[in-house]
Parts: structure tokens; C-alpha cells; sequence
């Protein structure tokens, strides 16, 4: 896929976010049968809808694709119509508006809850949780992709390799907890059900919008104090993410085929901000000095399986500092990868 050096608009932006690849459309030749979105209308279900679109039609398919959210952002809703996506409002942990949910044989699982947990920790549970065990129940006959998160994980050394699908899971906080309680819904429906399942272990996805780029970006060109505590991530361009996880809908399996999905690169913080002072002119505010762990993804099957991210780390830097300088719109949701205890 050939790259701008900048971009200037959202319409660009969303241009080449919902640009299938080869593979993908590849893949999706051999996927049948309407796509059902749950909990589409957040930061990654647009895109994610619009790409599906795109390749479903490039492969030849006529399937439906169907977004569902409660949509309490009107113009969501309208732009996903405008873009050949049927849409259905409805609140999930509703028992009857999921009843009421047409059956489909391919099944992408978003609804989640991270954000304003601590305080509020019945309602994560529920959503991250309880929902997921609906789900698996409703579309017990479908093939399903479920989002996680590497939150899962155990902090783990810098200098290692990191967690593959096979290290033993080490949730820290409830947030994290209630994720690793949304897989082990999936994987006992699965197994109950003969349900196939993907679950995507994401670990950071990023636009300019929003992402671990943009919250480091933005601190060095508003000359606010950065902390290294957390001094190691890993990211990945929020349309290789798309992809990967519509892709998946191939490798479903009973018991569930796990796939953890990030870039290949243990990132610095330090040179993160290094990078976008260069860029944006400025010299960064650091504080605080690396621990030896963080929250960090192997991602080696996936490359295997499915090839590099066709976005590169160094142009999602290119292009996160210029939308920084030319104040593009962001959705003002920080990512606080700097948590260390769990708490978000």
C-alpha cells in the first residue's frame, strides 16, 4: 500500500485506515455470510465497519454488514449508513434487544468498557464480563471474533521478548481482570457450544486521533511533563489492527485460536518523545526513570500469519507529530498506558 508522507484531513485519515490490503480481501473470499459489529460505534468499529465494507466488496461478496450500538452520537450512526453499513441501535445488556438481534454466521465482538472503571466497577464487570457470556450464548451457531487486550499479561522484562499466546496470564487491577473474565466466557461457551472463537489480545492500536503516539506527542508540543516510569510499549497502526482482527474471523476454532496483535518493536518512551521533540521542535519534559517492566506484547504469530503491518513505526510518527502541529481533531481520550496498578 502506497503511503502519504502527511495527512492533512479525517476524510484522509479514514481514506487510508479503510484501504484493504490484499490479503485481507484475500481472506475475506473465503468468509461467508452476513458480519455482525457488536459495540461498533467506539473508537475502532467505524473504521473497522468501513474496511470491511471496502474488502467484502472487493472480493465480490454482497454480504450485509451490520453495525450495532446504542449510537448516542447521531452522525455516527449517519456516516456508517452513507457508507453501505446497516445500522441498529440497541443496548446490549438489554436481554431483549440482543434477543431481537438477526442471526449471522460471522460475529466481530467490540463492546467494552475500559475508561472511568475505577469507581464504577460493577458496570465494567458487566460489560466485559457478563455481556460477553450473553453473546457466546445468543450466536452460539456463529463463528466469533472477540476483542481483548494484552492487560491480560504480566508486566514483563524490557529487554525480553515478551508474552507470547502460550506465558501465563497476570491481570493487574480490575480492569484487566474483567477482560481475562470476558475470555474465559468465550473459551467455556466455545467449549460448551462447539462455538468457533478468535480472541485478539491488541496492544496499543493508534490513529491520530487518539493512541500511545498522540498522548506522548501532545505532552512534548504542550511542554507537559512526560513520566518514563513506564518506560517500554508496543503499537500498531489502527488499520493494520482492523484488519487483523476481520481476518481472524478464518482462523475461528473450538477452543478458541488466540492471537496476540501488536508491531514488532519494544518502543521507548523516552525515544518516543526523543523522536517527536525533533519533529515538532521542542524539547520534551521527562520525568521519572524506566522500571525494567511493562505491559508488553509478543507478537510473532501474527506477523507470521498474516505478514508486517503495512504502517511502519516511523511514518505513525511522521504523521502523528504534523497532525499534532496543525492542531487536528483528537477524541480526547487519553490512553493512560502509564498506569502501573491497574487503575483506568
Amino acid at each position: 500500500m502506497e503511503l502519504p508522507e502527511r495527512i492533512k484531513t479525517e476524510q484522509e485519515l479514514e481514506e487510508v485506515m479503510t484501504r484493504p490490503s490484499p490479503g485481507l480481501v484475500e481472506d475475506m473470499v473465503r468468509v461467508e455470510g452476513d458480519l455482525l459489529l457488536l459495540g461498533v460505534a467506539g473508537k475502532m468499529g467505524p473504521t473497522m465497519a468501513r474496511l470491511a465494507r471496502r474488502a467484502w466488496d472487493q472480493a465480490g461478496r454482497e454480504s450485509r454488514i451490520i453495525g450495532v450500538a446504542r449510537f448516542t452520537d447521531a452522525a455516527v450512526r449517519d456516516r456508517l449508513e452513507a457508507d453501505g453499513i446497516e445500522t441498529i441501535a440497541a443496548d446490549l445488556l438489554d436481554e431483549e434487544a440482543l434477543a431481537s438481534l438477526p442471526d449471522v454466521p460471522n460475529i466481530i465482538y467490540l463492546a467494552a468498557r475500559k475508561f472511568g472503571s475505577t469507581g464504577n466497577e460493577p458496570l465494567t464487570w458487566a460489560m466485559n464480563t457478563y455481556l460477553p457470556a450473553r453473546v457466546a450464548v445468543r450466536f452460539r451457531c456463529s463463528r466469533i471474533v472477540a476483542l481483548s487486550t494484552g492487560n491480560v499479561y504480566a508486566f514483563s522484562p524490557t529487554d525480553g521478548p515478551g508474552p507470547d499466546e502460550s506465558t501465563p496470564v497476570g491481570p493487574v487491577g480490575e480492569y484487566a481482570q474483567s477482560c481475562l473474565g470476558r475470555e474465559r466466557m468465550f473459551q467455556y461457551f466455545s467449549e460448551q457450544n462447539g462455538t468457533p472463537v478468535s480472541l485478539i489480545r491488541l496492544n496499543y492500536a493508534i490513529d491520530l486521533r487518539y493512541g500511545v503516539l498522540m498522548d506522548v506527542a501532545t505532552k512534548v508540543f504542550t511542554g507537559q511533563p512526560i513520566d518514563l516510569t513506564m518506560g517500554h510499549v508496543n503499537v500498531i497502526w489502527q488499520g493494520d489492527a482492523n484488519a487483523a482482527i476481520l481476518r481472524s474471523l478464518r482462523y475461528c476454532a473450538c477452543p478458541p485460536f488466540i492471537l496476540n496483535v501488536t508491531g514488532p518493536e519494544t518502543i521507548s518512551v523516552r525515544m518516543l518523545a526523543a523522536e517527536f521533540g525533533r519533529r515538532l521542535g521542542k524539547e520534551p519534559v521527562l520525568t521519572g526513570t524506566e522500571a525494567p517492566t511493562a505491559l508488553l506484547s509478543n507478537a510473532a504469530r501474527y506477523h507470521k500469519m498474516m505478514g508486517p503491518p503495512q504502517v511502519p513505526l516511523e511514518r505513525m510518527i511522521d504523521w502523528v507529530a504534523h497532525w499534532v502541529s496543525i492542531g487536528g481533531r483528537t477524541l480526547n481520550k487519553p490512553t493512560k498506558f502509564q498506569s502501573r496498578d491497574g487503575r483506568f
